[in-house]
């Protein structure tokens, strides 16, 4: 692919330090990369095999980050904009990205939008056009003005294919920091921090204590308060590294009286300096949370919060939540404050924490995979027109049905499940948006083994998610040749309601008990009449699966319900089926008017069965000919019986 990714960082840079680890993390798949930086040149941002595009560089005092400045300190005038307009058009034109990337904007560099929007206007406007992505980190600043957030979000439904979050919702999901509403909820996909730093060297020993502040001079107060301490306590091992935004004059100043070497500009090994070190005093930039969370260093977090700044303020919070670091405020801090917080801080290494630093990584891959399947303006009709009869798109017609539905007929219940959840992970994160987009509560199928603590976190107070128990371990024990099956009659009843037994039990140990439901889906929608005769007497109440009717399972003491409706092509692609025909077959149950059962499977969705979800369920789940029963009602109802039960027809194939 060729890459194209626009940045310009205007404090310190941390924009364009991430920014250029996506860039390196491209080119090192073999893609062909171009960085257009509108900041200040960084030395220590490394760009291998990446194409960089200085533009004429700008900068702010402060954090008034609406008064741009030149390189020389002076007014940024129309002159240098339109310099750096054309030359973001020309990079353009010469790159012929396959995927351009923005970095904040839309979300921020308002400033900056009439370049911005200039050059995803022009991506827009090219045949074939580029992929057009937002990049943003873990944190934002929402603006106080309402209307500019509405601005962020119109652009981006506009202009954007998805929105890029370099963060482990785990610790930071979007909506921390920035009203989330339900169209930005479906074009997030959550990438895991961008850890830019390199492999973490082995230390045996661990000592002294490691003072930095990022590149710029925001952090000069911390740096003067730990130059005292260092001067009052040099027995602690101090090491202080300045930014290069830091003038000589003021480094001069904080190593006076220190011996050589306590003080000296930010280096390329922080990061070994890191992880021998015994403490960290540093601000809670996100490079630097990163990096904090790959060495395990203890860290006392002093949060830059001038000119209403609240990013790190918000990052050091979720840090100290998680008994990840302590947090030190920068109002009133001093030397006296910061030997009284080394004094109290732990020393041993942080916890094991579960986050995902692998972004940069998954950012390739998930945009190989969207370019691969098509998402973007080279994106065939998500549902294109049907294979036999009928006008218009298959979209069209299923609304056409809807319409006509509601007309004359009462709401057809439908309702939805997903499969084999066992983790937090970004699919999960897209999953659960949709579900709020569609204000639609989903059920989610469990696997009990397989459960990491993160699924509990992340479902913990997710108001849309109700969880079932997805057999034990999705273990096949079907012999050779036959379909797989974990519970299917392969094995003695005795091993398969102790199996069904522990699946509960470990399912109520590790998820939240406000949401989980005692209902039963078997692996591979396949299970031993017996073991369903048995599953009251375990502690199930329900049951769901898609059996064919000629040979109905016993449910007496048990609630069914089933899917009917999966979009995945197993037995072929294993991806997308048909669109056209996943339109008809739910007109047509719409038209029989029994309950419709919808089936997920989160983990294998690509982004071109995404674009179909994302499309096609707000479209159903939110038309007055539908009523969307929460499956905790529906595992309420009286028990019927598997023959006469409109919920017991057979469906799609097994999960």
């Amino acid at each position: 692919m060729r890459v194209l990714i626009a940045v310009t960082h205007l404090l310190g840079a941390g924009h364009l330090t991430r920014a250029a680890a996506l860039a390196r993390a491209f080119a090192a798949a073999g893609h062909d990369v171009v960085l257009a930086s509108g900041g200040m040149p960084a030395p220590l941002v490394r760009l291998d095999r990446v194409r960089l595009v200085q533009l004429p560089p700008l900068r702010v005092r402060g954090t008034a980050f609406s008064e741009l400045r030149a390189a020389d300190g002076g007014p940024a005038g129309a002159a240098l904009l339109d310099r750096r307009r054309s030359m973001l058009l020309a990079a353009l034109e010469e790159a012929a990205p396959d995927v351009l990337i923005t970095e904040l904007f839309p979300f921020g560099r308002r400033a900056l939008a009439g370049e911005f929007l200039a050059l995803v206007e022009a991506a827009r406007a090219g045949a074939p056009r580029p992929l057009v992505l937002a990049s943003i980190r873990d944190i934002l600043v929402a603006p106080e003005k309402p209307g500019r957030v509405a601005e962020a979000h119109a652009r981006v439904a506009a202009l954007y294919d998805g929105v890029l979050v370099h963060a482990d919702p785990g610790l930071a999901p979007l909506d921390a920091s920035w009203p989330v509403d339900a169209g930005l909820a479906v074009r997030l996909h959550y990438t895991g921090y961008v850890d830019e730093g390199g492999a973490v060297p082995t230390a045996s020993d661990r000592a002294g204590i490691l003072v930095s502040a990022g590149s710029s001079a925001a952090g000069l107060g911390m740096l003067a308060a730990a130059a005292e301490a260092a001067r009052r306590r040099p027995d602690l091992g101090w090491r202080i590294l300045a930014g290069h935004g830091v003038p000589e004059a003021d480094l001069s100043a904080l190593a006076a009286g220190l011996p050589p070497g306590t003080v000296e500009r930010a280096r390329p090994d922080y990061r070994a300096l890191l992880a021998r070190a015994a403490l960290a005093v540093s601000q809670c930039g996100y490079n630097t949370a990163v990096d904090l969370l790959a060495t395990g260093t203890p860290a006392l977090l002093v949060p830059f919060e001038a000119g209403r700044e609240t990013e790190q303020r918000l990052r050091a919070e979720r840090f100290a939540e998680r008994g990840l670091a302590r947090v030190v405020p920068e109002a009133g801090l001093d030397a006296d404050a910061l030997l009284r917080a080394v004094a109290e801080a732990p020393r041993a290494p942080l916890p094991p924490h579960g986050l995902a630093l692998d972004g940069a990584g998954r950012t390739v891959a998930l945009v190989e995979a969207m370019v691969r399947n098509g998402v973007g303006a080279t994106l065939p009709p998500v549902l294109p027109p049907p294979s036999a009869g009928g006008g218009g798109s298959a979209l069209d017609r299923l609304r056409a049905a809807l319409d006509r539905h509601a007309e004359t007929r009462p709401p057809t219940p439908v309702w939805w499940r997903d499969d084999d959840a066992v983790a937090a992970t970004p699919a999960l994160d897209r999953l659960l948006a949709l579900s709020d987009a569609c204000a639609a509560p989903i059920l989610l199928a469990a696997i009990p083994a397989g459960i990491a603590p993160s699924l509990g976190r992340r479902l913990d107070g997710a108001p849309g998610a109700r969880l079932a128990v997805h057999g034990l371990a999705h273990a096949n024990h079907a012999p050779a040749g036959e379909k797989p099956a974990e519970f299917g009659p392969h094995r003695p009843l005795a091993a398969l309601a102790s199996d069904a037994r522990e699946g509960l039990r470990r399912a109520r140990e590790s998820l939240p008990e406000d949401a989980l439901l005692p209902v039963f889906v078997p692996p591979w929608n396949r299970l031993a009449p017996d073991l369903a005769a048995a599953l009251p007497d375990l502690g199930y109440a329900g049951l769901s699966a898609a059996v064919p009717r000629r040979a109905p399972l016993p449910t007496a003491g048990l609630v069914r319900a089933d899917i009917h409706i999966d979009p995945i092509d197993w037995r072929g692609t294993r991806s997308l089926a048909d669109p056209a025909r996943l339109v008809e077959d739910l007109v047509a149950r719409l038209a029989a008017g029994d309950p419709v059962g919808i089936l997920t499977h989160h983990l294998a969705h690509d982004d071109r069965l995404w674009a179909v979800l994302e499309a096609l369920l707000p479209l159903l789940l939110g038309h007055p000919a539908v009523t969307v029963l929460d499956p905790r009602h529906l595992f309420a109802r009286p028990p019927v019986d598997a023959g006469a039960a409109p919920w017991s027809r057979p469906g799609a194939r097994p999960s």
